[in-house]
């Protein structure tokens, strides 16, 4: 299942940057992350420095 960003995201961009996949985008107001396109690699998440993003 795919990572979701919770509402702790500072829209920063930090994972966008760190998804192999392009998976992450910019929403409004917080990045969102596409669940067709998510491998499932955690990059995203331990690359997170407000901890927003989560396993689905």
């Amino acid at each position: 299942m795919a990572y979701q960003i919770t509402d702790k995201c500072a829209a920063c961009g930090t994972c966008k940057d760190e998804c192999p996949q392009g998976a992450i985008s910019e929403g409004s107001p917080i990045y969102k992350i596409d669940p067709d396109l998510c491998i499932d690699c955690g990059a995203c998440q331990s690359a997170c420095p407000t901890d927003a993003i989560v396993a689905g």
